[in-house]
């Protein structure tokens, strides 16, 4: 680390995916996309026993999705004509330039827990997005609509709990939404797109930096879990994140 302190590698590379930024946007695009966060072989129609194609689709490279179709009980995605690629190995942004419901806005950030993804609206249109990390069992990122309340360019980060201990210095672009929880780079993360954090919206570095310069303190923020896995009880969201 920059102080000269040190964290578990836990056998993975930093370096893995070090330059991964998500899309900035002029316009809110016609159709869905993502991005894979495994490589996963492009297939010439939806189902597991379909004909592969030649085709790869590399960790972190985006797509088009033009359609979905559901075989052998998975949602299968249409990327060009004739290569479909399995959904659950995706992370999707599904578009929605209305703000949810009771929220009297034009700009909020969108964060889809069943996805993984994270979309940033401003005045009804979709101005950027990536792929996040959020909370893991039992540290869930909670659901709902919460606005950011407090940013700090670099924040220091610690549990003294004996039986889940950690330190972190230097956490880059924090800006808190929902008590200790917050959305922040991750410089230790090697991957997006799984649910990992103790509770916390982890983006790369660089995404990170562009929403705290994009957003305000009072900005709403929307976590949201279509899968409708995510408990909603309040008793299970007190204690630490990161």
């Amino acid at each position: 680390m920059q102080s000269g302190g040190w964290i578990p590698g836990k056998g993975a590379r930093v370096g893995e995916i070090p330059t991964f930024q998500g899309l900035v946007f002029n316009a809110t695009p016609r159709f869905s996309f993502g991005w894979a966060f495994e490589q996963i072989p492009v297939v010439s129609a939806p189902g597991y026993s379909a004909p592969a194609t030649a085709q790869q689709i590399y960790p972190f490279q985006a797509m088009h999705i033009y359609a979905v179709q559901i075989a052998d009980n998975t949602d299968w995605y249409l990327i060009g004509p004739d290569q479909w690629v399995e959904g659950r190995k995706v992370a999707r942004v599904i578009l929605n330039t209305t703000p949810p419901q009771g929220m009297v806005t034009n700009r909020w950030i969108d964060v889809d827990l069943a996805e993984q993804t994270l979309a940033v609206y401003d005045n009804n249109r979709l101005v950027f997005a990536t792929v996040i990390a959020s909370g893991q069992e039992p540290f869930w990122t909670r659901p709902g609509t919460f606005q950011i309340y407090q940013k700090k360019e670099i924040e220091t980060m610690r549990n003294n709990d004996p039986s889940d201990f950690y330190y972190l210095d230097n956490v880059p672009w924090t800006m808190y939404f929902d008590g200790p929880r917050a959305l922040h780079g991750a410089y230790w993360r090697t991957r997006f797109g799984y649910s990992q954090s103790h509770g916390c919206v982890n983006l790369s570095v660089g995404d990170a930096n562009w929403l705290f310069k994009w957003a305000h303190e009072g900005d709403w923020v929307y976590i949201h879990d279509p899968s409708g896995l995510t408990p909603i009880d309040p008793a299970l969201y007190t204690g630490g994140a990161y």
